[in-house]
């Protein structure tokens, strides 16, 4: 009956564990959100690539809990403004980060 306790214990404890492992916390995503994520990456890239005036390979797209964050390299400031506007427009964004920069001259981030 000892061993039966023992092992009931052992087997209490390692299912605690692998539970609070797949748990979010401020700076973690729980593995339900981190597919949710990566479904709405998906949705925000085919997006922006299917938009006419954004037929860019160079916006990179990441999402963490929602918010998703655009980087990467565009030709003008509209297409900046077009790739947050048809970021926020996919169902279930909750905002956008905008790190894009505009390809020139002028900007020290392009070469």
């Amino acid at each position: 009956m000892r061993l039966l306790n023992k092992i009931t214990a052992l087997i209490s404890v390692g299912l605690l564990i692998s539970l609070t492992a797949c748990a979010a916390t401020q700076t973690k995503e729980s593995t339900g959100q981190y597919v949710d994520n990566s479904v709405l990456t998906a949705k925000v890239k085919t997006a922006i690539f299917n938009e006419p005036s954004l037929k860019s390979l160079e916006i990179t797209v990441e999402t963490f809990k929602g918010e998703v964050q655009l980087s990467g390299f565009v030709s003008t400031i509209d297409q900046t403004n077009k790739a947050v506007e048809v970021a926020k427009s996919v169902p279930g964004v909750t905002s956008v980060k905008n790190d894009m920069r505009v390809k020139g001259s002028n900007n020290p981030f392009y070469k």
